[in-house]
């Protein structure tokens, strides 16, 4: 589009200026007193999420403006021309939260009259533009992503070492993984962890890589392409490193963050509970002192890779004579891994395994403890009362991973959606001289892209020792989304095969369908990102 710079320039003030008066009316409904109050909140939560939506593609076409700056492709250019087209019709009409709710200006009790420049970007998603955009994606489908990142060429090599080492050691087994439900095999974990992803971002005086969070992205990001349970094998070790990088002792650094980064053992994330599911604060598993050591006892449940692995950080109630998050404290919990005869041989510790649709490569765990003993040396921090705190300090860069493995997700839609919708033929054509299903996988491109930027962002500001909850948090709510649509769409492109469990398209969708609930469902993620916005 011509001019086009110039014009986004002047919208994305235009809309910068319509999310303050969106912020200032959900003040208005539940903080007039100045601080939000959280019964107010709760009842005008649909306005709240409203907000939190409304600056998520704010800050989208924001990132996405920026790196149309720097590129100069047709292919590019289509993205942006599209992608701005698409997300402020939406802002106008409502922007979908789920696949029937919407965030609508009106719920905020505001309006918003677009101006000529806006309509004028608002007018670019046009047919043309689409079919457009798939016959490109079509001609460089052999391409590592539709379009340039915008990244850096040490980043793009880090991509291109991960995507053909996951072509050749995961893409082909990964479906079989699933449809049998298997463990992610050994050897593929020892491998990763040669690679170093296990220790990407420990710092190399202990023991890792000390790359990046956006080199961490990269890697996440095309893991999860080929499968999000080999993706997610990082994740674990992510959490872990974190917290003890955040909140753990000297002694507690040296001894376990090179053994993290070597992948020497491997961790698991110890914290919900079957009745607190994202109340964290209302957790009852306690730990109660013995002697030098800790007892604990109580039962957690959604514990990712909970057999094979040699230690949990372990959230549990220290002192109960508190109900809230001020009484718990976290542990570097060992433990024994098991194998499928035995899972959980650890003496206070049983197991039982949840059979789930997806994201089965680590499976799913309930865990019992019954006076399961933790050293005291293995108190994170050396300081009861911390462990929530503790907690919260991890979640920016959890939620960018989370983002990461997202997008992975759905540049997998997005392919198998592609390279279906090339082969088969219909009345004498591909699928893909069909509009409808052009415009379907030119979509799909559009929001990776826009997903992609946006995460890319919230790393930069997290290396760059910046506070990103809100980034963060943005980004994984939107390309929790984007995955799952993603995954919808290349199904319905498949048309009846996709619901054979033969096809890769129907683990996919099940994979995808986890994004939206785990680090944060939507909703909380929503509500999050509104009580941030409103300070």
């Amino acid at each position: 589009m011509k001019d086009m710079p110039s014009q986004t320039a002047l919208v994305l003030t235009e809309i910068e200026e319509l999310q303050a008066r969106a912020t200032q009316a959900l003040r208005d409904l539940v903080a007039p007193e100045g601080r939000p109050d959280p019964a107010a909140l709760e009842m005008h939560q649909h306005a709240a999420h409203t907000l939190s939506w409304l600056a998520t593609y704010v800050e989208s076409l924001k990132q996405l403006g920026a790196w149309a700056e720097t590129c100069s492709g047709e292919t590019e250019q289509l993205i942006a021309q599209i992608g701005f087209g698409e997300y402020l019709t939406q802002i106008l009409g409502g922007i979908p939260m789920s696949q029937n709710e919407f965030a609508r200006l009106s719920d905020l009790g505001i309006d918003w009259q677009p101006s000529d420049a806006a309509r004028e970007l608002m007018a670019g998603n046009t047919p043309k533009a689409r079919a457009r955009l798939a016959e490109l994606i079509a001609d460089n489908r052999g391409s590592a992503t539709f379009g340039a990142t915008g990244l850096d060429e040490d980043l793009e090599m880090i991509r291109d070492q991960f995507r053909r080492w996951a072509d050749d050691k995961v893409v082909p087994y990964a479906h079989d993984w699933h449809l049998k439900d298997e463990l992610i095999p050994m050897e593929i974990i020892e491998e990763l962890a040669e690679l170093g992803v296990f220790g990407l971002t420990i710092p190399e005086n202990l023991g890792g890589l000390g790359m990046s969070k956006a080199a961490m992205v990269v890697v996440s990001e095309e893991l999860s392409r080929g499968y999000i349970g080999v993706g997610s094998l990082g994740t674990r070790s992510e959490i872990a490193a974190e917290l003890i990088l955040g909140g753990g002792t000297d002694d507690q650094k040296a001894h376990w963050l090179p053994k993290l980064a070597s992948g020497e053992i491997l961790p698991t994330a110890v914290f919900t509970e079957p009745n607190t599911g994202s109340d964290l604060g209302s957790l009852r598993t306690r730990a109660v002192r013995d002697g030098d050591n800790w007892k604990v006892t109580g039962n957690k449940t959604w514990i990712t890779h909970a057999a094979r692995t040699h230690i949990m950080t372990l959230l549990a109630r220290t002192d109960p004579d508190t109900t809230d998050y001020r009484g718990l404290s976290m542990f570097i919990a060992e433990k024994t891994p098991g194998d499928d005869a035995n899972p959980f041989p650890t003496p206070g510790m049983t197991g039982g395994e949840i059979e789930v649709l997806g994201y089965r490569g680590m499976k799913e765990y309930e865990l019992g403890f019954d006076g399961f003993e933790v050293k005291g040396e293995n108190l994170l921090g050396g300081e009861t009362g911390q462990g929530f705190k503790q907690l919260m300090q991890t979640f920016e860069s959890a939620r960018i991973q989370t983002a990461a493995r997202a997008i992975g997700v759905a540049q997998n839609a997005l392919e198998l959606g592609l390279q279906y919708a090339l082969d088969r033929k219909q009345f004498g054509k591909s699928l893909i001289a069909f509009p409808r299903v052009a415009d379907k996988l030119a979509m799909m491109a559009v929001e990776i892209m826009i997903a992609r930027q946006l995460t890319y962002f919230s790393a930069r500001e997290k290396d760059q020792g910046h506070r990103c909850d809100l980034e963060a948090g943005m980004a994984k709510l939107l390309g929790a989304r984007v995955a799952w649509a993603n995954a919808d769409n290349a199904l319905q492109i498949h048309g009846g095969n996709g619901f054979a469990l033969e096809y890769q398209i129907s683990r996919v969708l099940c994979d995808a369908r986890i994004l939206n609930i785990f680090e944060g469902a939507a909703e909380i993620q929503a509500q999050v990102i509104a009580r941030r916005l409103l300070g």
